[in-house]
């Protein structure tokens, strides 16, 4: 059953081998064109976070 469209950004946190993780909205991830296992940057930002692409 799919989530009515306003709720489809909103994620829960949960708990995975000692680390924390949030799923992503699969429309954000094809968008912008990543793959599983492709390495990411995450920044805090004020309140929130930044999860962006690394770069070599």
């Amino acid at each position: 059953m799919r989530r009515p469209l306003k709720q489809k950004s909103t994620r829960k946190i949960f708990s995975r081998g000692g680390s924390y993780a949030v799923t992503l909205p699969i429309e954000i991830v094809k968008e912008l064109k990543w793959r599983e296992k492709q390495k990411v940057v995450i920044k805090k930002r004020g309140k929130g976070i930044l999860i962006v692409d690394w770069e070599k």
